[in-house]
């Protein structure tokens, strides 16, 4: 659960960070929230990393969440457009972020199969049986 938590944290940061290098254009003073949050974001994915969330999930996510809601809080704060096709596009950054993450998840469940019920070993029975 942290990972998850520490991967939103970044996220939020570098979408603050991206939406202040908007609003800087007019307000240069936000340029230090834009380095702030830059820097934070990347802090705490090296955190998420550590945290033992695979590259390639943390990434995406990050990544294509960041797209997203940039986007969308741009469309709201700064009348950006935000079109039925670029609703579409991110539509499908979403979907491609679950197929990373359902693939990544598959893949750990292959390597790490459940443990099956077993039987104790043949050895195991000999070397505790009466001669």
């Amino acid at each position: 659960m942290r990972k998850w938590l520490l991967l939103a944290t970044a996220i939020l940061l570098e979408v603050t960070a991206t939406l202040s290098l908007r609003g800087a254009l007019d307000h240069p003073a936000l340029y230090v929230l834009v380095a702030v949050g830059y820097v934070g974001s990347f802090t705490v994915l090296a955190l998420v990393l550590r945290a033992g969330l695979a590259l390639g999930v943390a990434y995406g996510i990050w990544g294509a969440s960041g797209v997203a809601l940039a986007a969308i809080l741009a469309a709201l704060f700064f009348g950006d457009p935000l079109t039925g096709v670029m609703g579409i596009g991110i539509a499908l950054v979403i979907g491609g972020v679950l197929c990373v993450e359902l693939g990544a998840q598959s893949a750990r469940s292959a390597e790490f199969p459940p443990p099956a019920h077993s039987a104790p070993s043949p050895r195991s029975r000999d070397e505790g049986a009466p001669s």
